[in-house]
């Protein structure tokens, strides 16, 4: 069957718009390097007491609702695997939705982690409810 050209057009601009997760990770690792990597490490080892790893940890590696959280509202005293970290890390509320769901997606596959790619279709509801 032939389809209109409309069809055609509309199918096109899907495809632009939707992200692989490759190339989801490939941008992520652009704003990690910009905004992560000072605290977080080239290797996401993070610092002792100070920074937590992104390495394989029940967080990185857990809800993508409370990654979504942390990376707009930022978090201080947290503690993850048995290990407490006291660095406050800003909010980065700034980002673009495609940047958050990018840099998660970046984390949850690097490091040693291998989980689904977050989206911006997972980050705009989170944002959504985040105090003005």
């Amino acid at each position: 069957a032939l389809t209109s050209v409309a069809q055609q057009k509309k199918t096109i601009s899907k495809k632009m718009t939707a992200t692989s997760p490759k190339a989801s990770t490939a941008a992520g690792e652009l704003v990690y390097t910009q905004f992560c990597v000072s605290c977080h490490l080239p290797d996401g080892g993070g610092v002792e007491n100070l920074n937590p790893p992104l390495i394989k940890t029940s967080f990185i590696n857990g809800d993508k609702t409370r990654l979504i959280t942390t990376i707009l509202n930022g978090m201080s005293q947290v503690e993850i695997n048995g290990e407490r970290y006291n660095n406050v890390m800003p909010a980065f509320n700034y980002l673009t939705d495609k940047q958050v769901a990018d840099v998660l997606t970046y984390v949850r596959n690097s490091f040693g982690n291998k989980k689904p790619a977050v989206t911006v279709t997972d980050v705009k509801p989170v944002r959504a409810k985040m105090p003005k």
